[in-house]
C-alpha cells in the first residue's frame, strides 16, 4: 500500500520513522567500516568516542545504550585494533578514558566523507524542487533529532 503526500496527519510519524531507518540502514555500511572489520555496533561506538572523547566508559555505556560487559569487549577489540586507546583520567586515576587515535579519527573521517559521497549521488538523483524540499526541511529535521535526544520523551 501506498502513502501519498496528502494522507492524514497522523501518518507522518509512522512515514518519517520508516524513511528514516531506511536512509539510516542505506548510509550504515561504508566501504572504509567494512574493510575496518567493523560491526554496526562498533562504527557507532568509534564515531561516539570520537565525537565526545575522551570519555568514560559509564558514560558511553550510557550513551550507546549497551551493557557495561558487551562494552568492555567492544573497547578491548577497537583498542587492540588501534583505533581507540585508553587513557589516565585526571580527575580520577582510578578511572580510565577511552579516546580516538590518530588512526581511528581517519578511519571515522573516511567513513563520514564516503556516506557524505552517496547522499550527494542520490541528490543528484532528485529534482531540484525536492531537493529544495529537503534543504527547507532540514532546520526542521535538526530540531526533530534535538527534541529526541536523550531519550527526553
Amino acid at each position: 500500500m501506498s502513502v501519498t503526500a496528502s494522507a492524514p496527519h497522523t501518518d507522518t510519524p509512522a512515514r518519517l520513522r520508516a524513511a528514516l531507518g531506511r536512509l539510516h540502514r542505506r548510509l550504515r555500511p561504508t566501504a572504509s567500516g567494512t574493510a575496518a572489520g567493523l560491526t554496526p555496533t562498533r562504527i557507532s561506538l568509534l564515531n561516539t568516542i570520537n565525537r565526545l572523547g575522551p570519555i568514560r566508559l559509564s558514560e558511553l555505556a550510557a550513551e550507546e545504550g549497551i551493557n557495561p560487559t558487551m562494552l568492555s569487549r567492544i573497547v578491548a577489540d577497537l583498542a587492540e585494533g588501534r583505533l581507540i586507546e585508553r587513557v589516565g583520567d585526571p580527575q580520577d586515576r582510578r578511572a580510565a578514558l577511552v579516546t580516538t587515535t590518530r588512526e581511528g579519527r581517519r578511519l571515522v573521517e573516511r567513513m563520514r566523507r564516503e556516506r557524505t559521497d552517496v547522499l550527494s549521488l542520490a541528490l543528484d538523483g532528485l529534482s531540484p524542487s525536492e531537493r529544495r524540499a529537503l534543504e527547507r526541511a532540514l532546520p526542521a529535521l535538526e530540531r526533530l533529532a534535538e527534541e529526541l535526544k536523550g531519550g527526553r520523551l
